[in-house]
């Protein structure tokens, strides 16, 4: 049986059909890799947050500690996308 979440309490998941099964933010399609960029490039959670307007602090909070238990392999999936992004020329 799945756990059901608490209210207020973001979640990362992976689901097959949301975003190739890369792990997103729990009830939305923002992956990981996408919060991180962002906070990358910010550093602040108000401009974060106006990029995806569905996470509040806490979701964004939870995506960067998924990110830290995880740099390997969401820093290969910004590289992985990046790289498609320039081929698709």
């Amino acid at each position: 049986m799945q756990k059901v979440p608490e209210p207020g309490v973001a979640q990362i998941v992976r689901v097959p059909g949301i975003c190739g099964g890369e792990p997103t933010v729990s009830g939305t399609r923002v992956p990981v890799r996408s919060v991180v960029i962002q906070w990358k490039y910010y550093q602040d959670f108000d401009r974060v947050q106006r990029a995806f307007p569905r996470l509040d602090v806490p979701a964004i909070q939870a995506a960067l500690a998924f990110y830290e238990s995880h740099r390997e392999e969401i820093d290969h999936l910004i590289e992985e996308n990046e790289r498609a992004a320039y081929s698709a020329d």
